[in-house]
């Protein structure tokens, strides 16, 4: 008898992992949040400002997801400053969504390049992280620097499904010369659009 007893609950804690995992999937929102804004600049090179960067694919991002059915929340949709923890107080709103942050990325050694995704919680945030990383690498043919644990802000406070792009270095001449460029920054929203949508069907 205990032997069964061991077995059924065995049974119910699978079935519930199982529905929980499934629950974490099925989404209707995406929060995309612009990294920057306002009087922050992010990563600066001459003219080229990450707010400006963000903001654009962020926007191309909204029309893309849109296009393929889902529902968008912009934590910022113009030039102007919103604080970490409003980011994520406008995400927890939602009960059915997953938050993606696009930045771009800026060290003082030009020759750093590459793609990068960062996640902070729980498996499903990690499973979204790598299939976005892989989408965006894949599209524009970048160094792939990994889908990688972190602790900022807007990842780790959020509950739901959470990841933060790196979309090139600004520091890096190349990279800059291919994010200035309509097409790259458009293929960006696309592949990213793509990860989340791949992990909406197969998680």
């Amino acid at each position: 008898m205990r032997t069964i007893f061991k077995r059924l609950l065995a049974l119910a804690a699978v079935g519930a992992l199982t529905s929980a995992t499934a629950e974490a999937r099925y989404f209707r929102t995406v929060v995309i949040d612009a990294g920057h804004g306002g009087y922050d600049k992010g990563a600066q090179f001459g003219q080229v400002y990450e707010k400006h960067l963000c903001l654009d694919t962020a926007t191309r991002l909204q029309n893309y997801l849109q296009s393929m059915g889902f529902k968008t929340v912009m934590t910022r949709n113009s030039d102007y400053f919103v604080s970490l923890a409003e980011r994520v107080a406008i995400t927890q709103r939602y009960k059915d969504a997953i938050f993606v942050a696009v930045h771009y990325n800026f060290t003082y050694r030009d020759s750093a390049c590459g793609l990068e995704t960062y996640y902070a919680n729980g498996a499903e945030s990690q499973n979204l992280a790598q299939m976005v990383q892989q989408n965006i690498c894949r599209k524009v043919r970048a160094t792939d620097r990994g889908a990688k644990f972190a602790r900022y802000y807007v990842i780790r406070n959020n509950t739901c499904p959470a990841i933060l792009v790196e979309c090139g270095f600004v520091s890096n001449p190349t990279e800059r010369q291919g994010m200035k460029a309509a097409w790259y920054r458009d293929s960006l929203a696309k592949a990213i659009a793509d990860g989340v949508m791949r992990f909406r069907r197969d998680g």
